[in-house]
């Protein structure tokens, strides 16, 4: 990396080079990076499938206002409206 290179906007200074070589000559283990996982968390045993949903600007504006009112996510109050609805 040359002078004034950086990551995410932050320089990178040649003693932080200096402590990711040194980490990399030490070694990592493997099974700790393994564990980190990646991505989202699992619902359930088996992974979850995506599934693309078209909705109107009000169904849009009103389903983000329940969700900012009950502190939830929109996924999770279109869960919970379909676990209703199958009940």
């Amino acid at each position: 990396m040359s002078m004034g290179e950086t990551i995410d906007g932050l320089p990178v200074t040649e003693a932080q080079i200096q402590e990711w070589a040194d980490e990399a000559e030490a070694g990592y283990d493997i099974a700790t990076i393994k564990k980190r996982g990646r991505g989202r968390p699992g619902r359930g045993a088996e992974p979850g499938q995506v599934v693309a949903l078209r909705l109107t600007a009000e169904e849009l504006s009103a389903l983000d206002a329940l969700a900012a009112r009950t502190h939830q996510s929109r996924s999770e109050l279109i869960r919970a409206a379909l676990a209703a609805y199958a009940a």
